[in-house]
């Protein structure tokens, strides 16, 4: 058998991100650990079972250091990619408490498990676009001012600092400030995965999953993201700790859509021509036949909304020589496309 090179540890492995980013280890010849919390893996193991007998798997949660540390000290990583975290921007208005523990708190504690238990290992931090906020400059790049509006952005721009923190103090960690980035793997419970999954839904006469209907509701559609691939975007973590120093990088496309012409070309892709009509909550939008199949709820609009986010990611250009694949019609015709299959199948 092959001798793997590095071991690698990667907390969130479950998620979206988790799963594109141990392909590329394995692929990369790591040997590869992946944590997760008890449970977690129900209902989200499709994005890691192909990789059965080729990972391995811990239970540990950031919110528990003795699990960390006991994690950490028996596998000795060479590298740690943190993408662990409470991720649901909406939902940290609701559970600021444990948003802040996981967030933040978690990330200070797995530092502290590092330093005592693999000190020459390389910490990669998953930061986020949101840290932006309500934005004072466009595009945002690494020295735009941070002005979170979000318990969630809050939280993570408190473990940005840690990271910072940290490095002054000699310790190999980066964050990588990623802006939206998005897969058919990502949760049915993102706003991105709601569109695509209910546009298939729509095009296959198939009702609405959580509300029965025959139409999508939606929130702001005038919110504009930098949208990007996962595949993409776990690349650039890797490079980040192959560099011989560390630093923060802002990675993304340099594009960015509105939330209506995200919904716009996912219909394209199953053949739909939306007609809007009306303004405001009571926009709604139709198709060809003129049958209702979007609308506007006011519950999705955050309390605090951020509404344009770009991103310019020259110094990962420059540095990494890192650049995204896969464009913004590419993204979203693979989300429709795998949604469509997923529930033909059904």
């Amino acid at each position: 058998m092959e001798k793997q090179d590095k071991t690698a540890l990667v907390t969130g492995i479950t998620g979206q991100d988790g799963g594109y980013l141990a392909e590329l280890l394995l692929d990369k010849n790591y040997k590869v650990y992946g944590m997760h919390r008890r449970g977690s893996t129900d209902g989200h193991s499709g994005r890691i079972n192909h990789l059965k007998g080729k990972l391995e798997l811990v239970c540990g949660e950031l919110t528990d250091i003795g699990s960390l540390s006991k994690i950490i000290k028996q596998i000795k990583p060479d590298e740690v990619y943190n993408l662990a975290a409470q991720s649901h921007v909406g939902i940290s208005f609701s559970q600021k408490h444990y948003t802040n523990e996981v967030n933040w708190l978690g990330v200070e504690r797995l530092i502290d498990c590092i330093k005592e238990e693999a000190p020459n290992a390389k910490l990669y931090q998953a930061s986020t676009s949101e840290l932006f906020g309500e934005v004072l400059e466009s595009p945002q790049s690494e020295k735009t001012p941070f002005n979170p509006v979000s318990p969630y952005a809050t939280a993570k721009l408190k473990a940005h600092n840690a990271i910072k923190r940290e490095r002054e103090n000699g310790m190999f960690c980066c964050s990588g400030i990623l802006f939206n980035h998005e897969s058919p793997r990502r949760g049915l419970e993102f706003v991105t995965r709601k569109f695509t999954d209910g546009i298939a839904r729509i095009k296959l006469g198939i009702p609405q999953r959580e509300t029965g209907k025959n139409y999508l509701e939606m929130g702001n559609l005038e919110a504009r993201r930098d949208w990007g691939h996962s595949r993409d975007y776990v690349e650039a973590m890797w490079k980040m700790l192959q560099q011989d120093s560390p630093s923060d990088y802002v990675i993304a496309t340099g594009e960015t859509h509105s939330v209506r012409e995200f919904i716009e070309a996912a219909a394209d892709v199953a053949g739909i021509k939306i007609n809007w009509q009306g303004q405001g909550v009571e926009e709604k939008g139709y198709d060809q036949s003129g049958n209702k199949i979007i609308a506007i709820n006011p519950k999705f609009f955050r309390p605090n909304e951020v509404n344009f986010l770009i991103g310019d990611a020259t110094k990962a250009k420059r540095e990494l020589g890192w650049e995204p694949k896969v464009r913004f019609k590419e993204l979203v015709e693979e989300m429709v496309q795998a949604d469509l299959e997923k529930l033909k199948g059904k």
